[in-house]
C-alpha cells in the first residue's frame, strides 16, 4: 500500500506546533498579556488543525483512491464516513 501522507512535511509542521506551544508555556511563565498569549494559542490550534487537514487529504487521496480503483466502493465509503467522523472532532 502507498504512503498516505507527506511525512517530512508533517513532522516538519509537528515540530513547529510544539515549539508553539513550549512559547505559549514560557509566556505563562513569564505572565506575557493574556491576549498576546491567546494569540498564539490560536495560531497553534490553526496549525494543527491544517495537520489534520493534510492528514483527510492524503487519506483521501492514496487510501480511498485506493479502494475505489480495487472496485471496493463499500470499503471507500466506510472510510471517507469514519475520516470525517474523526475530523470533524477537532
Amino acid at each position: 500500500m502507498k504512503q498516505c501522507m507527506d511525512t517530512e512535511n508533517l513532522h516538519r509542521r509537528l515540530k513547529k506546533i510544539i515549539g508553539q506551544l513550549n512559547a505559549i508555556d514560557r509566556m505563562i511563565e513569564e505572565d506575557i498579556p493574556c491576549e498576546q498569549i491567546l494569540m498564539q494559542v490560536n495560531a497553534s490550534k490553526s496549525a494543527l488543525h491544517k495537520v489534520g487537514h493534510i492528514i483527510v487529504e492524503g487519506h483521501l487521496e492514496h487510501c480511498v483512491k485506493q479502494a475505489m480503483e480495487e472496485d471496493d466502493v463499500d470499503e471507500a465509503l466506510v472510510d471517507i464516513s469514519s475520516i470525517l467522523e474523526y475530523y470533524s472532532r477537532l
